[in-house]
């Protein structure tokens, strides 16, 4: 199998399928209805019309980054059903109310009451009238302790016969950091069948990111710098000692390569989101493929050299199907996850759908962390048996290496658990990011491990697979001690030395020459 090769030539069947692509756009922070209908929650219809963190207005103003911090509404229309409305309606009467409630995450239970410690209802019902003041068939709104204004509920009406009602443009100003939510609310059962379009644009003081994602365009640049200076010292090594580079360190400088491509693209992505509030499906389809390539790449080169590949063998023999088999089945797999993520992102809220996805690619990572270290194990045990120094000393290292991020991952991951399942509101929102730019952190540590114990070098040969019985012993210990020293026949200068012995003690004779010879 040439390893070399399978990026460039998988990289190039992606450039083909997406150059056939139509380009067009995501909704991102602008968000776009689409006829979309109302479910039943409770004792109210509802639509969420999403969720995101926003950070309190600055003063800092320049273009997009003006400073202002707002959710307006554009262009809002609601259509109800025929049935709803009502006999001998006049067009000025009320005959449909439709209310649309902004809340911050900490304000979430002053939206509805209970009436003697029953269920929660978010309309307001005949005991509730009674008990808390509300008026029967509205939203039960309480106001918060630090903002009587909020929660803000605005009202649409329908007027007479009208199978339409057209909300004004307007926009809410936040003067307040915190995750918001935003929901369309009926308490009429006459319009369960309402649908409703339009728009709704959310802006940060420095852009249309949501506060969530808002740490990324910092982080890859970070990223993309530090990709940057191992691709400049590892390709100035790559250059000067070309005629020794192996074909291991091919299948290094292609996920270098690929590493770098992602965090660049990441960063025009979020980038462009940022400054137009739009985020275009190609492009973010780009990042999370190359991302995905980049990834299934990472984890085959470490198990090829868990394997050893180059090293103790020179293919893989009858396991290369095997682990084409599983890289292509792990791309698949990381290719449909990160699309589901991060693709047409709307909200700060992952999706139930990214739950049930996850579970495939777990599930091929522990199978690729057990067959990595058993494989490691095997080569550990061969190059002991060879007694190769050079090559176990490098092994040792990468086991080290590896073993310790397999533990940073599993601690991270119950940490990931432990955040998740303690903010089931989001409200820590603000320092989530952290959870996602730990991977690609953790991704690049090891990288570097990688290339730092097979770096290509004027000895990169050392531990290269060779067939003959000398390299698998001390005596390459020896070639690289004795490197650039002339060389001689090492029989010449043990019979030398016993020529010079002999002939002190007065015992040289021509015959034990020729046994010596012989004996050497």
């Amino acid at each position: 199998m040439d390893f070399a090769y399978f990026p460039s030539r998988l990289a190039a069947l992606c450039s083909l399928l997406f150059l056939i692509l139509p380009l067009r756009s995501a909704d991102a922070s602008i968000h776009v209805y689409d006829r979309q209908a109302f479910k039943e929650v409770g004792n109210s219809y509802l639509l969420s019309g999403g969720s995101e963190g926003i950070a309190a207005a600055s003063d800092a103003a320049s273009s997009v980054r003006d400073g202002r911090s707002f959710i307006r509404f554009k262009n809002i229309t609601f259509w109800r059903t025929e049935d709803a409305v009502g006999e001998n309606s006049d067009d000025e009467q009320t005959t449909g109310l439709v209310q649309v409630i902004i809340f911050e995450a900490a304000d979430r239970n002053n939206i509805g009451g209970s009436a003697y410690g029953g269920q929660r209802s978010i309309c307001c019902t005949p005991d509730l009238a009674k008990l808390e003041g509300c008026k029967q068939g509205e939203i039960i709104r309480i106001p918060s302790a630090t903002d009587a204004k909020w929660p803000i509920v605005l009202k649409v009406e329908f007027k007479g016969s009208s199978l339409s009602a057209i909300m004004p443009d307007d926009e809410v100003q936040i003067s307040r950091t915190g995750m918001y939510n935003l929901f369309f609310i009926t308490c009429d059962p006459k319009l369960k069948d309402l649908v409703m379009s339009g728009t709704t644009l959310w802006k940060n003081p420095d852009g249309y990111l949501p506060g969530r994602m808002a740490p990324y365009l910092k982080f890859y640049v970070f990223m993309s710098v530090a990709y940057a200076m191992l691709s400049l010292i590892w390709f100035s090594q790559y250059a000067r000692f070309w005629n020794d580079v192996l074909q291991l360190q091919h299948c290094i400088a292609s996920v270098i390569i690929l590493g770098l491509f992602q965090m660049i693209f990441w960063y025009f992505d979020y980038a462009n989101f940022n400054n137009t509030g739009m985020r275009p499906v190609t492009l973010t389809t780009w990042v999370v493929t190359i991302g995905a390539l980049k990834t299934t790449i990472s984890r085959l080169l470490i198990l090829c050299v868990s394997m050893g590949y180059g090293v103790v063998r020179p293919t893989l023999g009858g396991l290369t199907s095997k682990v084409l088999l599983l890289g292509i089945t792990y791309f698949l797999a990381s290719e449909l996850l990160d699309i589901t993520e991060y693709v047409g992102t709307i909200n700060d809220i992952s999706g139930r759908a990214r739950l049930f996805l996850v579970l495939p690619d777990a599930f091929l990572d522990s199978f690729l962390i057990l067959w990595i270290f058993n494989s490691l194990s095997k080569t550990l045990e061969q190059l002991q048996a060879k007694r190769s120094s050079v090559k176990l000393d490098i092994y040792r290292k990468f086991s080290n290496a590896l073993a310790v991020a397999v533990f940073a991952s599993v601690a991270w991951i119950g940490y990931e658990v432990y955040f998740k399942a303690t903010d089931p509101f989001n409200e820590r929102w603000q320092s989530a990011w952290i959870i996602t730019a730990f991977w690609d952190i953790l991704a690049l540590a090891l990288l570097c491990v990688i290339c730092y114990l097979w770096a290509p070098s004027q000895s990169s040969q050392r531990y290269a697979y060779s067939e003959r019985a000398g390299d698998e012993s001390d005596d390459e210990e020896a070639v690289s001690l004795t490197r650039g020293k002339p060389e001689g026949d090492l029989s010449l200068v043990k019979l030398e030395k016993r020529e010079k012995d002999d002939e002190s003690n007065g015992t040289f004779d021509p015959e034990d020459e020729s046994e010596e010879g012989k004996r050497e």
